[in-house]
């Protein structure tokens, strides 16, 4: 088996397909695949202040590396956002990946933790909450991510959202009927504009797991593929266990997910674009509630 462009050695075999590439060939076919859907879906002008949330992982550190690589300054003017939950044991280790990278491309990293916004790590929150931990580190992450890319001035939020994490979203909205939320996903996030919103990109959208693994290993970003602690039990990771041995058994099943999601998105954003969205009387943030779910839970910890 060789590459199927240039004849040497291959690196590896594409998913669900027979195409296998050199080193050389995966990466140029891999950033390549970036550029063009950033271009598609038109996911920033030039000059754009572009924010990326990173955590020191395979999948933030190689869209950031990206990022960097293909765009000049001029195109897009880069700084990365790290949210630090306070795992102990997991993200003192990324963190320091992240911070290291950073440094050395001359790229601005602000960093943000649960402990300095809420008074508590994740881990310290989840001995005084009886709550499922990916909910509260979730709607925790979120509301930090989008209250600091508004002070930073940031045009919008860069994520390194890939293809499989899609897929398992689409699949567990579908299985809570939760086809509104459905409504705000895709490439570029939203339903539409809105002032207090810092809207979300995901140039790794048409990229696999394995192939940013993959791309992360060749460009030396990470030798550590740690899955968080808290993942084990979630709903989340029984999605992706189960539509792996299903795509294994069916290839492609991924791919179709996404491809028949996007043709009835366009569908569901008109469907639900006028939906109530107020503002958090306790922090302004966007809510659908009086009260959003970051200051509901903030409120707990205190009492």
């Amino acid at each position: 088996m060789t590459c199927a462009k240039c004849k040497t050695n291959p690196v590896i075999k594409l998913p669900n397909s027979e195409v296998s590439l050199c080193k050389s060939c995966f990466i140029h076919y891999f950033e390549r695949k970036v550029r063009k859907t950033i271009r598609k879906y038109k996911m920033f002008n030039k000059g754009d202040k572009i924010g990326v949330a990173i955590s020191g992982g395979k999948d933030s550190l190689s869209l950031l590396h990206v990022l960097n690589k293909l765009f000049s300054e001029r195109e897009i003017n880069l700084i990365a956002i790290l949210i630090d939950e306070g795992i102990h044991g997991y993200r003192d280790a990324s963190r320091k990946t992240a911070e290291d990278y950073c440094k050395k491309n001359n790229i601005e990293l602000y960093i943000y933790t649960f402990e300095d916004e809420f008074g508590y790590t994740l881990d310290k929150a989840l001995k005084k909450l009886k709550v499922n931990p990916c909910t509260i580190c979730g709607i925790f992450r979120r509301y930090l991510l989008n209250k600091y890319s508004q002070k930073l001035n940031i045009k919008k939020l860069a994520t390194g959202h890939n293809l499989d994490d899609e897929a398992q979203s689409i699949l567990m909205n579908e299985f809570k009927s939760n086809i509104a939320t459905s409504a705000r996903l895709g490439p570029v996030t939203g339903l539409k504009k809105r002032k207090k919103f810092i809207q979300r990109i995901k140039p790794f959208y048409f990229l696999t797991e394995k192939e940013i693994m993959t791309y992360a290993y060749l460009n030396k970003l990470t030798d550590k593929f740690n899955d968080c602690p808290y993942t084990v039990d979630s709903f989340r990771n029984e999605v992706r266990d189960m539509l792996n041995k299903f795509d294994n058994k069916y290839p492609a099943t991924k791919y179709s997910i996404i491809q028949s999601f996007l043709e009835v998105l366009p569908l569901l954003k008109k469907k639900y674009k006028n939906a109530l969205v107020n503002s958090c009387d306790e922090c302004g943030e966007v809510s659908s509630q009086k009260l959003c779910k970051a200051c509901e839970y903030a409120e707990l910890l205190k009492k």
